[in-house]
């Protein structure tokens, strides 16, 4: 689709790789923005074409560090005081999204603080994929188009054609996702029971279900340090599994991820792009999200539905 003159695509400095591609998919140019750093660590942003009158769309994840978070803040504040007509935020990753509820006293609730000052500076409506618990949505005032990476997903799985397969949650918070799965596919649902002793540490983890011969594949939507789905594959080939493999949206893999999966039992970790990755563990694989972003901006400008992306 090229552009029409009434929309443009930005992006920050992080997911510019992402953006490219979403232009493409789209047939159109990304938009010019110079993001000037100083001495003292400080940036400011600028956009060197008249967005007045515009429909925006910024694109940028909020993963650490945290610069990424106020320069997507500073960009929706410029397009604000450009005149921009819409200020569209895609935010392929929701960085602060498990600080969701308080879950012990006197902690702050990071999400909804993030979506209040990103209301604050201006935007007008947030596009952004899995999102670690569904009602964060209501953490915004604006509409949210809330895409799932099962969109992509699920075919990739399709193409595998796995004889046996099971779906497996690595822990009760997953099993509303992995039961999606389950049901697409009518095959088995087994969970994963895990005591953690304090974060980012597993403690035990006991399979509930029965993995024998299968061909499992462990279902989240981020994966951190790795811990958790590492030893939930283990846990299951000690089981009797055949093969298991494990598919999350979103690419966290900090500290020892990297390590951890490449010396697991997993046969392939599959992500979406949504957070970019570079550190070279061979059973990583990436699915990119472009053109699922593309397509909901293109609806977006034409004020059409995008209910049929969603594949579950």
């Amino acid at each position: 689709m090229a552009s029409n003159g009434s929309y443009l695509v930005f992006s920050g400095t992080a997911t510019r790789y992402l953006a490219e591609k979403i232009c493409k998919s789209l047939d159109c140019p990304l938009g010019n923005l110079v993001i000037t750093k100083f001495a003292d660590g400080e940036f400011s942003v600028s956009y060197e074409e008249s967005i007045r009158g515009k429909d925006v769309f910024l694109v940028q994840s909020t993963f650490p560090t945290s610069d990424n978070l106020m320069e997507l803040l500073l960009m929706i504040d410029a397009a604000k005081r450009a005149s921009a007509r819409t200020i569209n935020a895609v935010i392929p990753y929701f960085g602060w999204a498990r600080q969701d509820r308080k879950d012990k006293p006197r902690v702050s609730i990071g999400a909804k603080l993030v979506a209040d000052m990103l209301s604050v500076a201006g935007i007008t409506r947030l596009i952004t994929l899995d999102l670690h618990a569904d009602q964060e949505q209501g953490f915004f005032d604006c509409p949210v188009d809330h895409l799932y990476a099962s969109s992509v997903m699920l075919p990739y799985l399709e193409s595998l054609h796995l004889d046996n397969m099971v779906i497996a949650a690595p822990d009760m918070g997953a099993s509303k996702r992995a039961n999606t799965y389950a049901k697409y596919f009518n095959c088995p649902l087994v969970l994963c029971n895990k005591t953690r002793p304090r974060p980012n540490e597993v403690g035990s983890l006991v399979i509930i279900g029965d993995v024998k011969d299968a061909d499992v594949v462990i279902i989240d939507d981020m994966v951190d340090t790795a811990g958790t789905i590492t030893k939930a594959a283990d846990v299951m080939l000690e089981n009797g599994a055949r093969s298991v493999r494990a598919i999350a949206s979103h690419c966290v893999m900090s500290g020892p991820a990297s390590e951890r999966v490449e010396n697991s039992a997993l046969t392939e970790m599959i992500f979406t792009d949504s957070i970019p990755y570079n550190k070279g563990c061979k059973k990583v694989k990436q699915i990119t999200i472009a053109n699922l972003l593309a397509e909901t901006i293109r609806r977006v400008v034409h004020n059409e539905s995008i209910s049929n992306q969603y594949l579950i």
